[in-house]
């Protein structure tokens, strides 16, 4: 599976980005997809993650309310939709398909990474 994470970039504090992956090699629906971020001296961390069919979904506590997590089957691309950005948000966002259609919260349930993209938010 290859995965190309974009829509990164600058934002001010309260803006909006949404974040797009799209992926190839697999049948897109029947693996879930995760969206990780790793700020600069810190470990990685969970952000979102939906299952194979999109039903089902995961938030961290730091994101929720904020950011929403979809995916286009048919498109085979996932998105994460960041509102109300906070500078605290800012890290290299990963995308990840992961080895069946259980939306992991651990990176360890993730079998193929995206390369990453750059959020920064300021003002």
């Amino acid at each position: 599976v290859q995965l190309q994470a974009c829509g990164g970039g600058l934002v001010q504090p309260g803006g909006s980005l949404k974040l797009s992956c799209a992926t190839s090699g697999r049948t897109f629906s029947s693996y879930a997809m995760g969206w990780f971020r790793q700020a600069p001296g810190k470990e990685r961390m969970f952000v979102a993650s939906i299952s194979g069919s999109g039903v089902s979904s995961y938030y961290a506590n730091s994101v929720k309310g904020r950011f929403t997590i979809s995916r286009d089957n048919a498109k085979n691309t996932a998105y994460l939709q960041m509102n109300s950005l906070k500078p605290e948000d800012t890290a290299i966002y990963y995308c990840a398909a992961a080895g069946s259609s259980y939306p992991y919260r651990d990176y360890t349930g993730y079998a193929y990474w995206g390369q990453g993209t750059l959020v920064t938010v300021s003002s």
